[in-house]
């Protein structure tokens, strides 16, 4: 067990108490940086054997939260340099099978939220799902507050831009803070 200072207060936290504890919010993270469920169990699961390695030097330094959600990151972008490389194969399957997706993948907002980039979308899922500060985001990401904000104003504007070109809004409705 690891003493860690969490706000103002000091508490003893093991690592299994700290998945125990965190790991729906670090499964819904990774769930809207990935884009699904399946994806994102993988990346949680890796975040987490790399950070049970490191669990002493992690509560030592620093938030094992925001440690978690930037290896959570890291991963994700690695995985999509990785996939963006063209594979060819010889022959097409006839019918491509896809799981079922849940019912929120469907909306405009989340086709618009994927076309993001990683770190805007990361930003505003921080922001706007988990409620986290400016200040959280830029130690949850390893980038300053300043870039936080431009990056939330910049991912803002794509989305309203999104939104209004798809016709989802009238002129008069707010489309997004």
């Amino acid at each position: 067990m690891t003493q860690i200072t969490m706000g103002t207060t000091s508490a003893v936290l093991s690592f299994e108490d700290f998945v125990a504890g965190r790991l729906p919010a670090l499964l819904r993270y990774a769930t809207l940086v990935a884009g699904n469920r399946h994806d994102a169990s993988d990346l949680v699961q890796s975040a987490l054997e790399k950070t049970g390695v490191r669990w002493r030097t992690v509560t030592t330094n620093g938030s094992p939260e925001a440690y978690v959600r930037r290896a959570i990151l890291n991963a994700h972008i690695s995985r999509w340099r990785r996939r963006r490389r063209e594979v060819l194969v010889q022959d097409t399957p006839e019918v491509a099978w896809a799981p079922p997706a849940a019912a929120w993948e469907h909306g405009e907002l989340w086709a618009a939220l994927q076309q993001l980039p990683p770190r805007q979308r990361a930003v505003v899922v921080l922001r706007y799902y988990e409620d986290l500060s400016e200040r959280e985001i830029a130690l949850a990401l390893g980038i300053a507050p300043g870039t936080v904000k431009s990056q939330a104003s910049k991912a803002l504007d794509a989305l309203r831009a999104t939104l209004t070109d798809s016709g989802t809004t009238d002129s008069n409705q707010e489309v997004l803070p």
